[in-house]
């Protein structure tokens, strides 16, 4: 089974299916060495740049600001969901995120 992701509206939105599903302004825990100097980040997502598959965990590369530190920048990938049983399940919002070096 086929499941297609899209960014939408200039990154503000990832598409599953022809659903809208992911919005920017949300605010995400990351683990992500090197986006900024802080040891847990506290991102608002601002802008979706790419959206993909690895395996059965969608992901997506995201342009964001730490409200704790200012860093701002384009993150490594991010999952953001998984495809299970051919629906798409997103990711706990509280949950820490952790980017998967390319």
């Amino acid at each position: 089974m086929t499941t297609r992701l899209r960014v939408l509206d200039d990154g503000a939105w990832i598409s599953v299916d022809d659903h809208r599903e992911i919005r920017v302004s949300e605010l995400w825990r990351l683990d992500a060495p090197g986006f900024c100097s802080c040891d847990l980040a506290d991102l608002v997502v601002e802008n979706f740049q790419e959206v993909g598959v690895d395996g059965s965990r969608v992901e997506a590369r995201v342009y964001g600001q730490c409200i704790a530190c200012g860093g701002a920048g384009i993150t490594d990938w991010l999952p953001v969901g998984r495809v299970r049983g051919g629906e798409f399940v997103e990711l706990d919002r509280s949950c820490v995120r952790r980017t998967r070096r390319e």
